[in-house]
């Protein structure tokens, strides 16, 4: 099936993305993004140089050709490098059920064409159509039943391993701050995961000791907690540990997303996962500015 990107407007309309793509507003946004990161990276510790870190551009995948180049970099990252069991139709690539009803984001090096980094995006209309989230699959969300008609879900979020150095991961928040700006949606979901592995041995201390501590300074207010349908054994494990959470998630963290309840399991990724939530309402000013253009 190839995948047509679209947009949806407040009333739940399909609109043609690849015209929005093209306006000079979102070119403007992703640019000043990028900016943004060049200038970032370049003040940070350990950033890249300018002048040895890589053209890179942001895209909506239009066609299955593109579909296919993201679900290889996430079977590369997620099998090779993580070491997940996929149950895949298609060897070397990434799929499941609703792959043909997300939106793909892609940002590829413009040196080499490859696709390096990674998001999916399932919109409020084609959840709908689809049944359910892939975050219903691990949580009750039943508590999140009055956000949905605005409410996307993100997911199979990942950069190449050459290519961590921020840049990449800055340039999709931005395109998808812009998505959501211009259609009208005000929260996103999704799965984050942390490994099982620590010090070579497979456990959920890890997982525990996270949700330690993001309990006690990011948890979503009660009305917004969910359950998870495979839970980690929590109480049966060592969640002492003086660990920090994975960069993606302390990104999360930092752009103002709760934790809406203990990790879930997931035997296929051998990850535990946190269900999360942002509302774009509690975006620092300091993001606001560069990813929401206010």
């Amino acid at each position: 099936m190839e995948s047509i990107p679209y947009t949806e407007d407040a009333a739940g309309r399909v609109l043609d993305v690849a015209t929005h793509r093209a306006s000079s507003n979102f070119e403007q946004q992703c640019q000043r993004v990028l900016r943004c990161t060049e200038q970032d990276l370049a003040n940070g510790p350990g950033g890249l140089r300018l002048q040895d870190r890589p053209s890179i551009r942001v895209s909506w995948a239009r066609h299955l050709d593109e579909v296919r180049a993201a679900q290889r970099l996430r079977y590369t990252v997620f099998a090779v490098e993580m070491g997940a069991r996929l149950n895949t139709p298609l060897p070397g690539h990434d799929m499941d059920l609703f792959d043909n009803f997300c939106e793909h984001l892609l940002v590829c090096d413009e040196t080499t064409g490859m696709v390096i980094g990674t998001y999916r995006v399932l919109t409020p209309v084609q959840a709908k159509r689809v049944g359910s989230t892939y975050s219903d699959t691990e949580f009750d969300l039943t508590r999140l039943r009055s956000l949905r008609k605005r409410m996307v879900e993100l997911g199979r979020s990942c950069v190449h391993k050459d290519y961590r150095h921020g840049g990449v991961i800055m340039a999709l928040w931005g395109a998808l701050g812009a998505f959501m700006v211009r259609n009208q949606l005000d929260t996103m979901i999704g799965c984050a995961s942390v490994p099982m592995l620590h010090n070579g041995v497979v456990c959920g201390d890890v997982a525990a000791s996270i949700w330690r501590q993001v309990q006690a300074t990011h948890l979503a207010p009660i009305e917004y907690h969910v359950r998870p349908r495979l839970p980690l054994p929590i109480e049966h494990l060592d969640s002492s540990l003086d660990v920090e959470p994975p960069a993606l998630i302390k990104g999360y963290l930092r752009l103002g997303s709760k934790v809406l309840g203990p990790p879930g399991w997931d035997p296929d990724f051998n990850s535990a996962d946190l269900p999360m939530l942002m509302h774009l309402a509690d975006l620092p000013a300091r993001y606001r500015k560069h990813f929401l253009a206010t």
